[in-house]
């Protein structure tokens, strides 16, 4: 950083970050990745980038990828929390990369949540 805009266009980035990651907005989905120490260890760093470019790729609309600290259950990573609007939180648990692309057509696309996947099946 060499100068004061070059601040405050950090500043300006990080504040969009930050209220697309506090939205709850109507219709707005967030993908929340875990990301604390035991999660890039177990492989929680591809599935970020996996879904973030997945996403994309598929035309998701109304939705956001962001990184989150420690999720609390570590003996389940990679962990994978979506949230919607009016609904109950849906946590994927042991993501793999070759789950996202199912979990992104299946359940952001299409609203059938993967089961086989999330924490309920797991446990």
């Amino acid at each position: 950083m060499n100068n004061i805009s070059q601040l405050k266009e950090l500043r300006n980035k990080m504040k969009t970050q930050i209220d697309l990651e506090n939205s709850d907005a109507q219709g707005q989905k967030r993908v929340v990745v875990g990301m604390a120490t035991c999660s890039i260890a177990a492989g929680a760093a591809p599935i970020f980038d996996a879904l973030s470019a997945g996403i994309k790729k598929a035309g998701v609309k109304d939705t956001s990828v962001v990184k989150a600290g420690c999720i609390g259950i570590c003996m389940f990573e990679p962990i994978v929390e979506i949230h919607e609007s009016g609904k109950e939180k849906v946590t994927y648990v042991k993501v793999k990369p070759d789950m996202v692309d199912e979990i992104i057509n299946e359940h952001l696309l299409n609203g059938k949540i993967v089961d086989k996947y999330t924490i309920g099946a797991v446990e």
